[in-house]
């Protein structure tokens, strides 16, 4: 069977092993492979924490400057599907400090992030800006400091563009998808989210608009103004409503003892 592999450059630890000849060495193994840097799993609490930053610029398919701190999609998505199938991670809280990045790297975080059973719970802390919009609002709840801040703008391209009407269309098919997923994710409406994305009259060198945290809460993009602790609580009290899964052991046992039942019953009427 192959292990999981591992390249030291990208910092990329696949979480997979095929090894299943003993479930907890695998679980322990995993376990170690989700603690690449930028994460960290919390055991000394309640319940088994995995804590995700995603900051800098959200890099995705070109690689960004050298001098330009990035979080790597690549290396994000098998953390989190390593966190989605693993028993003994309980919850997973999302610290952002982004200045967003990549548009299509970004969207397919999110969507992976609001897709998983998981309770999820995200912290804007210093900075959502651009793309970090549905990365914080992709959580189950969001949280935003109150002196962190947000910034919503139109999508933009660095490389060169034909000016012709498909080029328009791409363009407004591409904020679509971000209006939507945002607005599916939190309690802003579309008009409103389009409204504050095309402002004009409060940046100088862009469009759009910068929500402190009191104000991305009043919109209704994010669900709360608080701090960690906040979502500490708020992430422990969605675990304690989850339905828990009965345990293997007990399963077994139950089993053993049905199989001896009716072994019995057999010898008794023959």
């Amino acid at each position: 069977m192959k292990k999981g592999k591992s390249q030291k450059n990208n910092v990329i630890v696949s979480p997979f092993r095929k090894d299943d000849e003993n479930d907890a060495n695998d679980s322990d193994q995993q376990m170690e492979d989700m603690n690449y840097p930028g994460s960290i799993i919390t055991s000394n609490g309640k319940y088994k924490i995995y804590c995700l930053t995603i900051i800098g610029e959200v890099e995705g398919h070109n690689y960004s400057c050298d001098d330009v701190k990035t979080t790597k999609y690549e290396c994000v998505i098998p953390q989190l599907i390593a966190v989605e199938q693993d028993p003994k991670i309980d919850g997973m809280l999302i610290l952002l400090n982004t200045m967003g990045g990549d548009v299509e790297a970004g969207l397919a975080l999110a969507e992976i992030i609001s897709g998983m059973a998981k309770p999820s719970v995200s912290v804007v802390i210093g900075g959502g800006h651009s793309i970090g919009v549905p990365l914080a609002v992709a959580a189950n709840k969001s949280f935003i400091a109150k002196s962190a801040s947000m910034m919503l703008h139109p999508v933009r391209m660095n490389s060169g563009n034909l000016g012709i009407p498909q080029t328009f269309q791409y363009f407004q098919r591409m904020q679509n998808r971000i209006t939507n997923f945002v607005c599916e994710n939190s309690h802003i409406k579309p008009k409103r989210f389009k409204k504050l994305v095309t402002n004009t009259e409060e940046l100088s060198a862009d469009i759009g608009s910068v929500l402190d945290g009191d104000e991305a809460v009043n919109e209704g993009i994010i669900d709360y103004v608080g701090t960690i602790s906040d979502a500490f609580r708020c992430l422990y009290s969605m675990i304690d409503k989850k339905p828990k899964k009965p345990s293997k052991t007990k399963n077994k046992s139950k089993n053993t003892t049905s199989q001896k039942r009716s072994a019995k019953t057999k010898r008794n009427s023959r």
